[in-house]
């Protein structure tokens, strides 16, 4: 048992030659690394790592709470035997360090909100095409929904999805934000004890019928965009243990609107 009490699934070598990814020292001081983090703080529970395949192009695509999220996620990837590959903020590889060190463990930059934002889904293209595992957070933010449920979708995933051909496979994810709340929440202290992280996978999201109709076919990545957030929001629900509201928050409209509707 590992230090999160979950079982551990070796990484060391295994995922370099399974899956081509390098085998570097840096990418192997990482999960040891997330365990240090995440041990104090919290017991994470890793739920359907079955439905991550263990080799060639996936699409993982979790729902966002919080900074820790992709410390969590990426810990729940490597326990599935798959290096993760996030979208992240084209910002953080300014930063000194940080910079470095995405850039060294493969993270792929967004410029979201600019001419440049299609250069990301083309180096997330280039990743699958590669067979690796690339983590696209749909909503692209850390979710406005009041009860911090799964929010309206942007179509990133989607259009990946339609073009590749790579399954999407859901995650919902919850505990993460009690331990860091983000900045719209006010912070919940936990005094005594770790915090439960449940972290789940989901069976891939059905999107058979819509393939090949690629991603100039807005119909079809809007209705992608749809089954990848209901997908999303059902693992969540589990993870949580609670029935989603009817309904999605879209932020431009501050309010819950059809599922259908909830597409940015």
């Amino acid at each position: 048992m590992d230090p999160l009490g979950q079982a551990r699934r070796p990484y060391r070598g295994r995922l370099g030659r399974v899956n081509d990814e390098p085998t570097t020292r840096l990418f192997a001081s990482l999960p040891p690394l997330a365990d240090a983090l995440l041990a104090p703080v919290c017991r994470l529970h890793c739920i359907g790592r079955e439905n991550i395949p263990d080799t060639g192009p996936v699409i993982l695509a979790p729902n966002h709470l919080c900074n820790l999220d992709p410390v969590v996620v990426g810990r729940f990837t490597v326990q599935a035997g798959r290096w993760p590959h996030f979208l992240a903020r084209a910002n953080l590889f300014d930063l000194p360090v940080v910079g470095p060190l995405l850039r060294g463990i493969e993270q792929i930059p967004v410029e979201r909100g600019s001419v440049r934002a299609a250069d990301s889904l083309a180096a997330a293209r280039g990743m699958l095409d590669a067979g690796r595992a690339v983590i696209v957070y749909p909503e692209g933010t850390f979710t406005h929904d009041p009860d911090e449920w799964p929010m309206a979708g942007h179509t990133g995933a989607a259009r990946l999805a339609l073009t590749t051909g790579a399954p999407v496979v859901p995650i919902g994810q919850w505990g993460a934000n009690l331990v860091v709340p983000s900045r719209r929440r006010p912070a919940r202290p936990h005094l005594f004890g770790r915090t439960d992280v449940v972290v789940r996978a989901g069976p891939a999201v059905e999107l058979s019928d819509l393939a090949g109709r690629g991603d100039h076919d807005r119909a079809a990545v809007r209705e992608a965009t749809v089954r990848i957030m209901d997908a999303i929001t059902a693992q969540t629900g589990l993870a949580r243990g609670e029935r989603a509201p009817a309904g999605r928050w879209h932020p431009g409209r501050r309010r819950r609107v059809p599922a259908e509707e909830a597409v940015r």
